[in-house]
């Protein structure tokens, strides 16, 4: 059982590295305006011609601002797609891996493995994107943008702690 935690451990932060470059991902993989999941949770802001990631959509961008934003996203889409598909895939793998209440674990250790230097490399491309798309950015966009990361951090933190109390 020690070995079986200690693969959900590593499963869990696998998962929780890709939720940090979940934003930029999901605004790769759609075309459609504010669609996709980030937008149900209400963090990412929006996507498609609103900006592609967290706070965006509250920066006032200029049409031709909101172009290149979306033209940078699919220009760069051909690139992440398949590292997306690799991972999707090996996740599947390891699900399957888990199915029928026997665990192989030397499989989803394996898996693991190989997918570890893919997000590293999709984690590297989204950095590129992100940086991409914030030259398009006006300087009071960008301290606008950095102030209501701020913001995000601070609920987070918020909720995290009311979470914290009531489990205690």
């Amino acid at each position: 059982m020690g070995k079986l935690s200690k693969i959900q451990t590593i499963a869990i932060a696998v998962v929780m590295a890709i939720a940090v470059a979940v934003p930029v991902a999901i605004a790769q993989s759609t075309d459609q305006p504010g669609g996709g999941k980030g937008e149900r949770h209400g963090h990412w802001g929006g996507r498609g011609e609103r900006g592609g990631m967290m706070g965006f959509s509250k920066l006032d961008l200029t049409d031709a601002q909101k172009a290149q934003l979306k033209q940078i996203r699919e220009s760069h889409r051909q690139d992440t797609a398949p590292i997306m598909e690799q991972i999707r895939a090996k996740r599947q793998e390891i699900r399957q891996a888990n199915e029928g209440g026997t665990v192989n674990e030397a499989l989803v250790a394996q898996k693991l493995a190989e997918i570890a230097p893919l997000e590293a490399k999709l984690m590297s491309a989204q950095a590129r994107i992100r940086q991409e798309m914030l030259s398009v950015l006006t300087p009071e966009q960008k301290a606008k943008l950095d102030q209501l990361r701020e913001q995000f951090k601070s609920r987070s933190g918020e909720r995290r702690e009311r979470k914290q109390q009531k489990s205690a």
